[in-house]
């Protein structure tokens, strides 16, 4: 069962950023396989983000918690969505 309503998954990422292309590869299906969506953000567009983020992205955060930064692998990922 999908739950759409629930809270989404939040993508810290940079456009031209290959380690962020590889984990939302990974990322989407397991989104998909729990029903939350993904919503990306783009570090470079607000300040306070870029400062906070800037050499960790990609991270991976849901439920106010990080779920995986950096090398993202399929291991960091599994059980992280769960609330």
């Amino acid at each position: 069962m999908t739950d759409r309503t629930a809270e989404p998954i939040l993508f810290f990422t940079r456009r031209g950023c290959p380690l962020c292309d590889k984990a939302l590869a990974l990322l989407q299906p397991v989104a998909d396989r729990y029903g939350l969506t993904v919503d990306e953000v783009d570090v470079d567009l607000d300040l306070a983000l870029l400062e906070r983020y800037d050499h960790r992205v990609p991270v991976i955060m849901y439920a106010g918690k990080v779920v995986a930064e950096g090398i993202v692998t399929a291991d960091d990922l599994d059980g992280g969505f769960v609330r």
